[in-house]
């Protein structure tokens, strides 16, 4: 009786890992060839604001950063968005801050 649950067993270790084997594996896909434009909050608590608004040296690296991790080559354009980046469909009381305005990174191949 033994042999015969072990031996269903490992048939069972065999037939998942054969069903295993010839599944199509999971990759992450690459993103379009065509430029993305990405919205960041400038209050996102990771201190990138600094770097990004101002154009300087780190903005690059953070923008491409972003850019790798959202599976881009690197960064296009980077900076405070402007109105026209985002649609703006909610009305606020008071007009927005300087430092509320969101960040973008447009990433590219």
């Amino acid at each position: 009786m033994r042999r015969a649950v072990a031996f269903v067993g490992l048939l069972g270790i065999v037939a998942g890992g054969i069903s295993l084997s010839i599944m199509p594996t999971s990759q992450t896909v690459a993103a379009a060839n065509e430029p993305r434009t990405f919205l960041i909050p400038a209050s996102d608590g990771y201190g990138v604001a600094d770097c990004i608004s101002s154009k300087a040296e780190c903005g690059q690296i953070v923008a491409n950063a972003w850019c790798e991790s959202q599976g881009f080559g690197k960064a296009v354009a980077f900076g405070v968005a402007t109105r026209e980046d985002f649609t703006g469909s909610i009305t606020r009381q008071s007009p927005p801050q300087a430092t509320e305005q969101p960040l973008s990174i447009t990433c590219g191949e």
